[in-house]
């Protein structure tokens, strides 16, 4: 039996999702693919997981697809059929996905950095869409990377191919914060900490509302989040966090 590349665990809340690869730099294999696919099930199906951690084991987080299996032109469609389920299930779970990079990401690691809430990296981290300058196009990855790019940004890396560090990865909007390496484990805290704050259902409706298509009109706009906005406030969930803030104590649902 194949030794396991995706390793799950939870503590306090927290699902830490680990890729455990290194010797092909945590590339998107078939079997890394489908564990991974599994531990993010596992995450959304668990009621006591508050927060989920995407991290990993050796130098670099994710290098993209596993080229040597992607060698003939089926196993390759393959990998890429089956990679956006991977982006759409950490772009709408239900539950917050944190992304920690303590090195570098490329092509489809950088569009799982993309699908995550928040992404944090060591500032010695570097990002590439590297797709061009193999003859392919970065198109699967920019579903969850456009939204966060800026259009200067996209149109000049997707098309170089050029290496960026983790500051000009912030300054662009692909990630939350760049921080000195000692420092990566105490920024992933703080916003863990913060997130389980948050009640579970607020949560999950806070993410599909920041996803939701544009209304046709401002009032229609209106109409919807006024409606979204007044069953949050009288649901359990609501009152619950009402009370307990005029009770000055922690609502039931924090770990």
């Amino acid at each position: 039996m194949a030794d396991e590349l995706v390793h799950y665990d939870v503590t306090g809340g927290v699902a830490r999702i680990t890729l455990d690869s290194p010797h092909n730099r945590n590339a998107l294999s078939a079997q890394l693919r489908a564990e991974l696919r599994d531990g993010l099930s596992r995450a959304a199906e668990d009621e006591a997981v508050r927060v989920v951690v995407l991290d990993h084991t050796g130098p670099v987080f994710c290098s993209g697809m596993d080229l040597k299996e992607a060698g003939g032109a089926a196993a390759g469609a393959q990998g890429v059929n089956e990679f956006p389920a991977i982006l759409e299930q950490i772009w709408t779970s239900p539950t917050p996905v944190v992304a920690r990079l303590a090195g570098p990401a490329r092509a489809g690691g950088v569009g799982i950095v993309a699908a995550a809430d928040i992404a944090v990296a060591a500032e010695s981290a570097t990002f590439a869409f590297t797709e061009v300058r193999i003859g392919v196009v970065p198109a699967v990855i920019s579903v969850t990377v456009l939204p966060r790019l800026l259009p200067r940004a996209a149109h000049e890396l997707f098309l170089t191919g050029e290496t960026f560090d983790a500051r000009r990865a912030v300054a662009i909007g692909l990630i939350n914060s760049a921080v000195p390496a000692d420092d990566l484990d105490a920024e992933v805290d703080r916003y863990t900490d913060m997130l389980a704050l948050g009640g579970p259902k607020a949560l999950a409706a806070t993410k599909q509302m920041l996803r939701r298509a544009p209304a046709e009109s401002m009032s229609a706009d209106f109409s919807e989040m006024l409606r979204l906005s007044a069953g949050f406030f009288a649901s359990a969930e609501g009152q619950e966090g009402i009370t307990a803030f005029a009770q000055k104590r922690k609502a039931n649902w924090v770990p």
